[in-house]
């Protein structure tokens, strides 16, 4: 459950930035009796890092950029073997003090693991919650900072969740094979199982679930609406991919054919007609206000 984010090199040293378990872990490599020496830079959990050479010929000094879900970006100066010192930060836009971030798994519908982040206020049960998903391309969604989503959601006592499913890079690409052209139910049923794990937890009712995606993100809140709409209390699709068939005719839609298959081609659109928000709607079926 580990993948390689980047790397780079000091006068001395090599770095690594790497996601376990979409957690971010910055490595400092230094060369040491013909095998390498492995040191970890100290840093908080359950966020995103990124680490550069302050000059990559001159010494082994690196910034860390490193941000979470309520921490604002932060700037930090450290090297092999010495403390990492805070140099600057983004201002807080909201307060953060009473409020928590979880990571949690749910059980798709294969029974494979997949995990995702919670973050709201201590202790929260039943409250409105905002499910964020895209699965696709290998993107991975990292933690990140939100001064909109934490003042007009957060500190209003709404919960945000991002969910980690199939399609994404968050385990290199593996993660992301396995919801290529006739395995992308796989993304749907992660996505599916988070809410459902979201209703078993006491999280949140499937009446006060939001889903929210943009792009093949919209395209995934197509997908789990006209699959399970009694799943959800509000969907938001930002552009989204929803008719299927058509696709490939949309601006640099034929580019995408790798991640969906081609639907011209008969075989191809048979799975992906399974699944096509456009082709699915039904007409006995109450959907949620999207």
């Amino acid at each position: 459950r580990t993948a390689l984010q980047n790397w780079s090199a000091t006068r001395n040293a090599i770095l690594l930035d790497v996601l376990d378990n979409v957690q971010s872990r910055v490595w400092i490599l230094t060369p040491a009796d013909n095998s390498w020496r492995r040191q970890e830079v100290a840093l908080p959990s359950l966020g995103a890092a990124s680490a550069r050479p302050v000059d990559r010929y001159e010494s082994d000094q690196v910034f860390i950029t490193y941000q979470d879900f309520l921490t604002p970006p932060t700037l930090f100066l450290g090297a092999a073997g010495q403390p990492v010192e805070k140099l600057k930060s983004m201002p807080a836009f909201f307060d953060a003090s009473r409020m928590t971030v979880q990571q949690l798994e749910a059980k798709s519908r294969d029974g494979t693991s997949v995990p995702y982040f919670v973050v709201g206020s201590s202790g929260v049960k039943n409250a409105p919650t905002m499910l964020y998903g895209y699965g696709g391309f290998e993107n991975a969604l990292e933690p990140f900072y939100s001064g909109a989503l934490g003042r007009a959601w957060l500190a209003r006592g709404g919960v945000l969740v991002v969910a980690n499913i199939r399609g994404g890079g968050e385990f290199g690409p593996p993660w992301h094979q396995a919801a290529l052209k006739e395995k992308r139910q796989n993304a749907f049923d992660d996505f599916i199982a988070i809410a459902e794990d979201l209703a078993r937890r006491g999280i949140a009712q499937p009446r006060q679930i939001g889903i929210r995606g943009g792009s093949n993100g919209g395209l995934l809140v197509g997908a789990a609406l006209t699959q399970r709409p009694e799943l959800f209390g509000a969907a938001v699709a930002q552009v989204p991919l929803l008719d299927m068939k058509r696709y490939n005719k949309l601006l640099a839609g034929a580019s995408w054919m790798a991640e969906y298959g081609d639907p011209d081609v008969a075989e191809q659109w048979a799975y992906i007609a399974k699944y096509s928000p456009y082709q699915n709607v039904r007409k006995d079926a109450r959907y949620p206000p999207t």
